[in-house]
């Protein structure tokens, strides 16, 4: 199965100068945890609500701080010539739950382990993905 049967097309995205509260209201208004952060059409980077948490909230930034200040560079991407299936791998390989798919560096999908899941084919390899992505880290002594 090729990604653009399950990858989603219609992606919102934010320019890098955009302030964090304003990303961070577009995730909740969309009830989404990752907005791609693009330069015209080109994929910058990721904005998640862990890097708001973790980099800005937890660091005590203004509000009005560019989200390309926290966002996550330079993102794992996938490209529109791969089956879900190398997307599942990949995003195992990685542990990641969410990969943008690009062409030439233009954002033009995002594909998140929901979306695999939900196919048939996938199944197995969105559980496969999820668990590996999921196990738990080993706290330091």
């Amino acid at each position: 199965m090729n990604i653009e049967e399950v990858m989603t097309t219609d992606v919102e995205t934010c320019p890098p100068n955009t302030p964090i509260s304003e990303v961070a209201k577009k995730m909740k208004e969309l009830d989404v945890g990752v907005i791609p952060i693009c330069e015209g059409d080109q994929l910058a980077g990721l904005a998640t609500d862990r890097d708001l948490v973790i980099k800005a909230l937890a660091s005590e930034l203004p509000l009005d701080t560019p989200i390309s200040e926290v966002m996550t560079e330079d993102p794992v991407r996938g490209t529109i010539h791969m089956s879900a299936e190398e997307a599942a791998d990949l995003m195992a390989d990685v542990q990641i739950r969410r990969l943008p798919i690009v062409e030439e560096g233009k954002l033009i999908g995002i594909v998140s382990l929901g979306d695999l899941a939900v196919t048939n084919q996938l199944d197995t390899e969105a559980g496969e993905a999820l668990e590996e992505i999921s196990n738990p880290s080993e706290p330091n002594n």
